[in-house]
């Protein structure tokens, strides 16, 4: 052949057939092995033939590509090639007219042979076969390839291809598979056109239904287009098979916030996904210790997701925090975030600090729109698991009643939540239910408790073992908190303030056990609880102090904690000060030896504060 301009040299299509293949013709292949009469050569997965020793040209290695012109196709389906070099060519793309099939469609196919298009979600090793999760517009499959035991199938496949795939529809255990029998990577311009094709649909399909909120509120309408930006990007990475972790705070409000949304992604799973566990692999929710994202929940988060990543070949999980991730304290673990192109979006009511929001994605705060944390988070993560997944509704509405109550809200969204909630779930109801969360998360720690936090909330389906279950957990942590109070109140300092306001000062490291229910938190705030009774109509603030920190609640006196934190962090050189939290609830931090100081320094501040 000669080697001019006018050379054409056809790349064969990965759903390409022998029929495709006319003697005379070049095309561009790939070395596969070696004989000693000659060279085998693939022209693509499916078709292949041989260089006979004589007509070899140059010395290869196996998976070099080779240029060879088609001598003869013989009847039993053999092609004779010859290996040929031109300089200068052309290449052209040859194509099977099949139609391509929407995954959505193949439930249809089962027994024949498809041509799917999509973008490779995962790839996942087994023992056996390589299972390659692929996407697109309509829906998620997987595909099951094999060379040998334990040998990745498609090496040249890697995530996030747009690949064209080719096999048998099958049904295991119930399941639909694509047994490939070719994939082959797409070249730009078609990987393009199919990529824009799938993102397309995929806005479209991950666009929330349009839902009016479960109660009237001036503060969720004004929300509502952020809360509806988090919801996408929520139903897109369930379509898309990115994984979601999701951290939250661990008290009842956040783990409401985050249960309401862990039925609606789940629930969304199971309906998109190709594998029966898929929603325990592309979701995972973990409560976080501190109101706050802390460097050790992103090393954990980040290396499970780096280990599922190179192991099971997941792409790199999208990162949902609810109940925390707005202030300035979030910002060492977000900055690592950033580095490793992790998405984060915030659910939060906590006072925001601007910073974070230009590592953000997405945005839910009710003080963005003039609101306060009175709307918190589960009343918020309940109304964005609605526009996830409708279905789950019923399910969930009771949460943000639940949420409300737990975390003292005094909105009046927390009265119109409890009229959605009611008949089923009294005040009481919700009262007991947040206590029963507070006791059991304390003694999970840093486990989700997925199907014991279920059985607490009634959502496992079994009505009677959750009232048993909550009247057990309620008389124990009752029992906890009256034994503590018991210890602590009469070790209670208290002073009047300049402003008029009691002060009551209670050293929670001393005077109360320590590693058990109810943590200094909690014990502040039950301490507080008791003494705003006892002073009805008057402003009350509590300090619990330990060695290194301070807990705050405030009644009736307007502070500005995360305000207040930032201004003794500079004016206490040493202190090591931080922390922050809602405006009249919070906690601080700072180095022991500065403990008096930074303690008297606060003091001052909420003397200042008006009533």
């Amino acid at each position: 052949m000669g080697d001019t301009e006018d050379t054409i040299v056809y790349r064969l299509g990965a759903n390409c057939s022998l029929d495709e293949v006319e003697e005379g013709k070049t095309y561009l292949g790939r070395v596969q092995g070696f004989a000693p009469f000659g060279v085998f050569v693939q022209l693509n997965d499916r078709v292949k033939g041989l260089v006979h020793k004589s007509n070899v040209k140059v010395q290869h290695t196996e998976r070099d590509p080779i240029i060879v012109h088609v001598l003869q196709i013989r009847s039993n389906g053999n092609i004779d090639l010859e290996e040929v070099t031109p300089t200068v060519y052309q290449t052209e793309n040859v194509t099977r007219t099949t139609t391509t099939v929407l995954i959505a469609d193949i439930g249809k196919k089962i027994g024949r042979t498809v041509l799917v298009e999509g973008e490779i979600a995962q790839i996942k090793q087994t023992s056996g076969p390589t299972i390659f999760t692929v996407v697109d517009e309509s829906g998620t499959a997987n595909a099951a390839a094999f060379v040998e035991a334990g040998v990745r199938a498609y090496p040249e496949v890697e995530l996030g291809d747009i690949v064209a795939l080719t096999g048998e529809v099958m049904q295991r255990n119930n399941q639909l598979q694509i047994e490939a029998s070719s994939m082959m990577v797409m070249e730009p311009e078609d990987a393009a056109r199919v990529r824009e094709r799938i993102d397309a649909a995929l806005d479209e399909r991950a666009e929330p239904p349009d839902l009016p909120f479960l109660v009237e509120s001036e503060v969720l309408e004004a929300l509502r287009p952020q809360m509806r930006n988090v919801a996408k990007e929520i139903r897109k990475a369930v379509l898309t098979a990115r994984p979601i972790i999701l951290r939250h705070h661990a008290d009842a409000d956040g783990i409401c916030a985050a249960v309401a949304v862990e039925q609606a992604v789940t629930a969304l799973i199971r309906e998109s996904a190709g594998d029966f566990d898929a929603e325990y692999f592309l979701f995972k929710r973990s409560p976080s210790k501190a109101p706050f994202y802390e460097i050790e929940d992103i090393t954990r988060d980040l290396d499970f997701a780096l280990k599922d990543n190179v192991r099971y070949g997941q792409k790199m999980p999208m990162i949902l925090l609810m109940d925390n991730g707005s202030t300035e304290e979030d910002m060492p673990s977000l900055k690592v975030t950033r580095i490793f192109g992790l998405p984060v979006m915030v659910v939060d009511h906590h006072h925001p600090d601007e910073i974070v929001d230009d590592y953000l994605i997405g945005h839910v705060n009710p003080y963005h729109v003039g609101g306060d944390y009175g709307i918190t988070a589960g009343m918020l993560g309940t109304e964005v698991a609605r526009m996830v997944n409708p279905a789950v509704e019923n399910q969930i509405r009771h949460l943000p009643a639940i949420a409300g109550v737990g975390d003292r809200s005094e909105a009046p969204e927390r009265a119109r939540y409890l009229a959605v909630a009611a008949p089923e779930y009294s005040e009481d109801d919700c009262r007991d239910i947040a206590l029963a969360l507070d006791y059991e998360q304390f003694w999970l720690r840093f486990s989700d408790g997925r199907e014991i936090v279920k059985d607490i909330l009634n959502l496992s389906g079994e009505p009677e073992r959750h009232d048993r279950f909550v009247h057990l957990l309620v008389e124990e942590a009752n029992r906890a908190i009256e034994e503590q109070l018991e210890a602590i109140m009469p070790h209670v300092e208290s002073r009047m303030l300049e402003n008029g306001a009691h002060l009551f000062m209670l050293d929670v490291e001393l005077f109360a056990h320590r590693f058990t229910f109810p943590p200094p938190g909690k014990t502040s705030g039950e301490v507080h609880d008791r003494l705003v009774r006892e002073h009805p109509g008057e402003p009350v603030v509590t300090i619990g102090f330990g060695p290194d920190f301070a807990v705050l609640r405030s009644r009736g006196v307007m502070m500005n904690i995360p305000r207040m934190v930032r201004e003794l962090h500079g004016e206490i050189v040493g202190g090591g000060v931080s922390g922050g939290g809602h405006l009249v609830v919070g906690s601080i931090k700072f180095v022991e030896g500065m403990r008096d100081v930074v303690v008297d320094s606060l003091i001052k501040k909420i003397g200042e504060a008006p009533i």
